[in-house]
């Protein structure tokens, strides 16, 4: 088996929406991938955000808000944020790999009907096609010939 692949998430304040992706992606395929998540700032956890994942029976032992500053130095393979603030502070991480964006709404600030749940199922569902399409076999590993083009 190859080595795992290296993901950190981002947000501003690792409080929330960065805690739930690297829960959720612990959770769905820690086979292939090791699971992080900073803030911009560290902050004190929003204590929904451990209910939201305990509701589900995600295991939420050992996470805890981080800054960003925590990782300096470290390579990741993936970088994903996730708000508009850390989308726009990705130009001065100076981590290797691929920045991958992506935008939830802030729950705590939302007026959404259950804002938390909202928020988990769809960062749940992007994790779960973000494994699907890093983790699907190239078309030479898996036996399939190429296309013949040569013909017309």
């Amino acid at each position: 088996m190859t080595d795992k692949r290296r993901v950190l998430f981002v947000c501003a304040k690792n409080d929330i929406r960065s805690l739930m992706a690297e829960a959720l992606l612990k959770h769905t395929d820690s086979d292939h991938f090791e699971a992080f998540s900073a803030g911009l700032e560290s902050s004190e956890v929003d204590p929904r955000t451990w209910d939201s994942l305990d509701h589900i029976g995600i295991d939420i032992s050992g996470l805890r808000s981080k800054s960003i500053e925590e990782f300096e130095g470290q390579a990741f393979d993936y970088v994903i944020t996730l708000c508009d603030k850390s989308s726009a502070e990705a130009g001065r991480m100076s981590f290797p790999g691929e920045v991958i964006t992506w935008n939830f709404e802030d729950p705590a600030s939302s007026e959404r009907h259950e804002p938390f749940r909202h928020a988990l199922q769809e960062i749940h569902d992007r994790v779960k096609m973000f494994v699907t399409v890093k983790t699907r076999p190239s078309s030479a590993e898996a036996g399939v010939a190429p296309p013949d083009t040569t013909q017309a």
